[in-house]
């Protein structure tokens, strides 16, 4: 009944999870297209305009985890737990142990390898978010 929760939510339904939602949908767009390209040996070039918004195109797997190694402390720990919920390791109610755990993990390697090597990554931190009621579609880039 309280209008803020540790869980991250308040009275308007937005959740803080320690990194903003544009970026994790930047990190979900690429771990998917790295991943459906690691999934066929071909790569889909030819229906795409090369024209057309190159920065996208440019985020290789390399370019990726530099990329998620530029983020802060909290922010890769964010991504991390953001995974297990959607893995199903943990519930909403208990994103500030998943937060801690991912930290925990952080500091044993590096986060950009271990989100990398999840299997459907990007689908995973997609089904984190919505299970707190965000979809990753609807998120602004």
């Amino acid at each position: 009944m309280s209008d803020t929760s540790p869980d991250g939510g308040d009275e308007d339904g937005e959740v803080d999870l320690g990194i903003s939602l544009e970026t994790v949908a930047t990190v979900v767009d690429h771990i998917r297209a790295i991943q459906e390209g690691e999934d066929s040996n071909e790569v889909d070039t030819e229906d795409e305009d090369p024209d057309d918004d190159g920065d996208e195109e440019d985020f290789d797997e390399e370019t990726l985890a530099a990329f998620i190694e530029d983020l802060n402390e909290d922010e890769q720990a964010a991504l991390v737990a953001l995974a297990w919920v959607g893995r199903g390791d943990y519930e909403p109610e208990e994103w500030a142990e998943a937060v801690r755990l991912a930290k925990e993990r952080s500091a044993a390697g590096d986060t950009s390898s271990y989100l990398l090597g999840m299997d459907m990554a990007g689908d995973l931190l997609a089904e984190g978010l919505a299970a707190f009621g965000l979809a990753v579609e609807e998120i602004e880039r």
